[in-house]
């Protein structure tokens, strides 16, 4: 195999990782509901694929090694997709925390924090349980069960996408203190 063979295999392989990873987000983003985002995704990953496969149409009767790399291009691409979605977090979800002692005590100090949260109490076979829910950001999931886990260990939780939120009620950043608040006073 020549050089010239093995970077267009090369090309191939990362422009299908970059193309699959777009689209991945972009499928993601469509069942979020975020139209914009979808449609500029689509833009950018069908641009690209027009172009790599043009290149592998051109090439692969002289190389068929290509077609491994564009297929091997193609496999990564979700994986590195599925990455950078999960990285990132974009949009809401609904966190249920199931606790068997202290859901009320979390509960408060989640709205002290400036959640919104609802809880509801519950049997699980012979035994109380209590259910709390917040709507929150899917950033912010791993946070909350932290506090959750830190009052009560062996507690249970679901999460649900609920898509655009438009008043999911957020927690405030504090007031600034300190050198910080100087330029905030009047």
């Amino acid at each position: 195999m020549d050089i010239k063979i093995l970077l267009t295999c090369i090309a191939i392989f990362f422009a299908r990782i970059i193309d699959v990873s777009v689209g991945t987000v972009r499928i993601i983003s469509i069942v979020q509901g975020r139209i914009k985002t979808a449609f500029v995704l689509g833009f950018i990953e069908v641009s690209i694929w027009l172009t790599v496969i043009s290149t592998v149409m051109d090439k692969i009767k002289e190389s068929p090694i290509i077609a491994v790399f564009y297929a091997l291009g193609y496999a990564s691409g979700n994986v590195v997709g599925i990455m950078i979605e999960k990285r990132f977090a974009i949009g809401n979800a609904l966190l249920r925390i199931i606790f068997l002692e202290k859901g009320q005590m979390v509960a408060e100090e989640l709205r002290r924090l400036g959640y919104h949260v609802m809880m509801f109490e519950g049997m699980d076979g012979d035994r109380k349980v209590q259910e709390i829910e917040i709507p929150c950001r899917r950033r912010d999931i791993e946070e909350l069960v932290a506090i959750a886990r830190s009052h009560e260990k062996e507690v249970y939780f679901v999460t649900e996408s609920i898509g655009l939120a438009p008043r999911l009620k957020l927690p405030t950043m504090q007031q600034a203190t300190g050198w910080r608040g100087i330029f905030k006073r009047k």
